[in-house]
This record gives structure tokens, sequence and C-alpha cells, in this order.
């Protein structure tokens, strides 16, 4: 049996959740998602994701849930467990290496990890549900044909905010437009004075999901961050934030092309 409990936020925890899909695929293992409502994701699975084939997903309220504790011993017991620490010494060029997965526990593997060990560019599982993905709909019906995905990070993630200063989307940006002055620009930023600056730089050619919810602990934050997720990944090229996950999947999800600003 594989379990993997994916942490952090949701891109790094569709990622995670990738790997495993691969390594469960590889192994021939059944594969269980411990899905942790918490503070840095607020929200159960169902609540943005629909029900997939792919992997069963347990909701957990507290790290003292029962369930995880039972598997969690199992895998001491008659497995192994598996952190951050574990991968990345046995990772090599995105990948965990044969001679690791071989020392992998038969009866069960617990992995607790943010990281991802397998390249997997398949995200099929992860499909948005009915009521978030009408509201993507009706955004990406703004977007027309000469689109492009713009991702500033800000309020947690220092190496992001040091290196993709709001000058380089700046210039990024008025180089897109200089090419085709028909495009515009779908913003996804969890600060609201980015937002602002940008809408008065670029007049008219500025589209967010303006209602959004900034917030990551609650069920709306996360539908909210759903839908910029997808819409980023509706355009045809993504202007995104240095060391974030949010930008690399949203490229990765339709292998769009992206460039990274003030990279």
């Amino acid at each position: 049996m594989l379990i993997i409990q994916p942490i952090g936020g949701l891109c790094n925890r569709m990622r995670a959740i990738n790997s495993a899909r691969i390594l469960s695929q590889k192994r021939g293992d059944r594969l269980t998602v411990i899905w942790f409502v918490n503070r840095e994701l607020g929200c159960p699975f169902e609540k943005i994701f629909c029900p997939t084939d792919a992997f069963k997903v347990i909701n957990i309220y507290s790290k003292w849930d029962i369930k995880k504790l039972f598997y969690q011993g199992l895998s001491f017991l008659f497995g192994i467990f598996v952190n951050n620490e574990w991968i990345r010494s046995n990772r090599e060029e995105g990948s965990l290496t044969d001679a690791s997965v071989s020392r992998l526990g038969t009866l069960i593997t617990y992995i607790a990890t943010e990281e991802h060990f397998y390249p997997c560019h398949d995200y099929s599982p992860f499909v948005p549900v009915d009521t978030v993905q009408k509201r993507i709909d009706s955004l990406k019906q703004s977007l027309g044909k000469s689109s492009i995905g713009v991702h500033i990070r800000r309020t947690d993630n220092l190496p992001s905010i040091g290196k993709s200063s709001t000058e380089s989307f700046i210039s990024s940006m008025k180089e897109a437009l200089s090419s085709d002055p028909e495009t515009v620009f779908y913003l996804a930023t969890d600060d609201i004075e980015e937002e602002k600056r940008l809408r008065e730089q670029f007049p008219g050619k500025i589209i967010s999901n303006e209602d959004r919810d900034l917030s990551r602990d609650s069920i709306a934050g996360i539908q909210d961050a759903m839908i910029d997720l997808y819409c980023l990944a509706s355009t045809s090229k993504i202007i995104g934030s240095y060391f974030s996950s949010f930008t690399d999947i949203a490229a990765d999800m339709h292998d769009i092309p992206k460039i990274i600003a003030g990279a």
C-alpha cells in the first residue's frame, strides 16, 4: 500500500500526488491520499475536485487523526516512512533512484512531503467541481485569442519577492504588448495593491477574479486559488514568479511556455 500525505499549498499537493501516482504505478500499489485540511489549505478535497478513480482520498482535520496515525504506525512497524529529507537525498534529476525505490516497504510506504519525486505532466485526475468550473469558464470567455497569464506572488514567498520585482513584470508585459497590441493579461496575485498598480499601468488590459478571497484557510479562498490556477493555465504564455510552484503547475498543466519575471 502506498500512502501520500501531500504537504503545503494547492500546487505543492498536486505535484506530490502526481509523483505518488507514478510511484504507485511502478509498484502496482493502490494509492491513498491523506488530505490534511489545515491553515495552509483549509478546504476538503471534494470541495475543489471531482471524485477520481486514480486514488482514494481521506480528509483529516488534525495531525492526531486516528486514520493518519494508524497508517503511520503501520509504516513504522512493517514498512517505511518517507519525508522531505529522504526524498531530497534519494532523488537524481527530479526522480527517485531505482536503488531507493527498491528499499521502500513492500507492505506499506507512507510519504509525507511537499517535494515532487517523479516528473508527471498528466493532471487529468484533478477536475474542478462544477461550481468552480463554471466560474473558470466565465472568466475564460474574456481572454480572447491573445492572452498571457501573469502570476505575481507576494505575501508569503520571500525568494519570489526578492527576485521577481513589479518592475520586471511591467517590463515583460510591455514587451508582450509591443509584439501584439491585442494582448490581454489574466492576472493572478495575492496582493491587491499590485493589481491596482497594474490596472493603472495597463488600462483595459487586465482580467482577474476581482472578488476573490485571498485567504488559504477557507473553502472560498482555495476555490478562488483554483480559479486563478486554471485560468492561468488557459492562456498562451505565462509571466510568472520565481520559486513558485503555482507558476510552474499553471504552465505545466497544458505545456504552455513561461518566463520568470526578473530571471
